[in-house]
């Protein structure tokens, strides 16, 4: 037995001892040999390039069933192959070379150029084809481009008419929008001009039923100057008369004091005379001797006469008032008689709301009510409440403030005191 294994071993011949270079390499070699001597692991790879662990161990071991979109393939062999350093196209193929895996690509246009020849061939080869070409037979020999060449509408799709009426609705929509537009632009208005026309055309009819020259009277008169004038005066604005002023005083330098003032000597005997030259020349004759003793002693002739006390000007009351007066931040809500809202805010410090006064008064509702007073006929009453409460439905007239609220007490809120004295020295200023 061992003599015939000696036999067999001496027949095959002494055995070769294989090299490095005597085994294959493999694209999965290569890139794990590249992989090791930077040190990174399958998780360090998935970390960088985003592509799964398993992904890259597929690639290294060709075996492109794992990953799950074929068309990524490429993508992913490249990407490793660039990360490691080896030129990803000559990778991509040894990769596709070692597994088989082959690139789904498009047909060129010459392709299908071919292919839809050969599908109208299939058509004429048909017994439709068949009986076509019987019945021309020297059209299908000589003019064979003809039968094959397609029709101008084969490749019309009905939906594009969709699409070409929207494009010339839009277009329509567009040039009638900008024809509107040009119209307003370019319409002229007239407004009325304040100067009169200068040549006014009498279409009147009321002048051939009325003679107006004809009957002489006032009336005539005076529907003569209406209907002449009308046209005129609506287009010419009435002209106000400058008043006439006459100057009563003169230069100082013309006063006599002989003539005027309490010291002229003759100014008693003036003022007789006025008196009674209405009664005649006899009168004055007569009144002589009493003249002479007006000049003797003219108090004593003449007695006093009462001061004439002038009239004292009855002065108006003024319309009531009503204020609202915040020393302190507080939001109010002033409704009027229908319920609108006439005011709804927050009312800061020293802060003031004329309320308006109507036949009905107004309601408020007021939050932080302590720091709310009213100024009924300029003088101060509340606070509306107490503290930081609400009150509600308060009547907003002066005699029902006046009635349901006292007079305001400055020593107990420092801050209406404050404000009261900033106010009195403003109004002293």
């Amino acid at each position: 037995m061992v003599a015939e294994m000696q036999v067999s071993a001496d027949a095959a011949g002494p055995s070769k001892l294989r090299g490095f270079d005597d085994f294959e390499t493999r694209l999965g070699d290569i890139l794990r040999g590249e992989r090791a001597t930077k040190g990174k692991s399958l998780l360090d790879v998935q970390n960088e390039l985003r592509i799964k662990a398993e992904y890259i161990s597929a690639i290294e071991s060709s075996d492109p069933s794992v990953m799950d979109v074929p068309s990524f393939v490429a993508g992913y062999v490249r990407s490793y192959a660039s990360y490691l350093g080896v030129d990803p196209d000559w990778a991509f193929q040894t990769f596709c070379k070692e597994s088989g895996f082959s690139v789904a690509t498009g047909q060129s246009s010459q392709m299908r150029h071919n292919m839809k020849h050969s599908v109208r061939k299939d058509e004429l080869s048909a017994p439709a084809g068949q009986a076509l070409r019987s019945r021309h037979p020297v059209a299908s020999r000589y003019f064979g481009y003809l039968v094959d060449r397609e029709s101008p509408l084969s490749n019309f799709e009905p939906r594009a008419l969709g699409s070409v009426f929207l494009l010339l609705m839009l277009l329509a929509g567009i040039g009638y929008g900008g024809w509107i537009v040009l119209q307003e632009v370019q319409k002229v208005r007239l407004a009325p001009a304040d100067q009169t026309p200068q040549v006014i055309v009498d279409l009147d009819p009321v002048n051939s039923a009325f003679p107006l020259a004809e009957d002489g009277g006032e009336q005539g008169g005076i529907l003569a100057t209406a209907v002449s004038g009308g046209i005129d005066g609506l287009a010419r604005p009435e002209l106000v008369d400058a008043p006439a002023i006459v100057a009563r005083d003169g230069p100082i330098a013309a006063i006599d004091p002989d003539k005027f003032g309490a010291l002229a000597p003759e100014s008693v005997e003036r003022d007789l005379l006025d008196v009674v030259a209405p009664y005649g020349r006899s009168t004055i004759a007569g009144m002589d001797a009493e003249s002479d003793l007006a000049r003797a002693d003219p108090m004593t002739y003449f007695p006093p006469v009462a001061a004439v006390v002038p009239p004292v000007p009855e002065i108006e009351p003024s319309a009531p008032t009503v204020e609202l007066l915040a020393v302190r931040p507080c939001w109010v809500r002033v409704r009027g008689p229908d319920g609108t809202v006439i005011l709804e805010k927050i009312l800061d410090a020293g802060e003031r709301f004329d309320v308006p006064l109507t036949d009905v008064p107004a309601r408020l509702r007021a939050g932080n009510a302590g720091s709310l007073y009213f100024e009924v006929n300029g003088r101060l009453h509340g606070p509306a409440g107490n503290g930081q409460t609400v009150v509600r439905d308060i009547v907003l007239s002066p005699d029902a403030l006046a009635e349901n609220y006292g007079a305001a007490d400055v020593a107990s809120d420092s801050e209406l005191a404050r404000f009261i004295s900033v106010a009195e020295a403003a109004g002293g200023e």
